[in-house]
């Protein structure tokens, strides 16, 4: 049996096209607000694992933006974890875990080949 989980945060505007998509073609999938439901370290190593770090971590939103200069020029493999368990607003979205392969950001394209649609 598969499993899909889809992380992210219910009222970002990718997150949203992402379930619409999911829904409109009634693939089976579990919503994780990583604010609401939150997150533990392990499951973000195992997105840096698949991915790699750099692609998880959003540099380009609000929250990523207001961080002092010094975190974001230190921000390494190293110390990610952290960063991103104490804002998980700069994970870049959404997540989504199909039975064990992860995906991050969305593209209808993408999602099509993963699903087979």
């Amino acid at each position: 049996m598969t499993e899909t989980i889809l992380y992210g945060i219910k009222n970002c505007d990718t997150v949203k096209k992402a379930r619409h998509w999911l829904d409109e073609r009634q693939v089976s999938y579990r919503f994780h607000d990583v604010r609401t439901d939150g997150l533990d370290p392990q499951m973000i190593k195992r997105w840096i694992a698949a991915v790699g770090w750099e692609k998880v971590l959003n540099k380009v939103g609000t929250t990523w933006r207001k961080l002092d200069q010094t975190v974001k020029d230190h921000v390494s493999a190293d110390n990610v974890v952290d960063l991103l368990m104490e804002y998980p607003a700069i994970i870049k979205r959404p997540v989504l875990d199909q039975n064990g392969t992860i995906t991050v950001g969305f593209r209808p394209d993408q999602y099509a080949l993963l699903f087979n649609l």
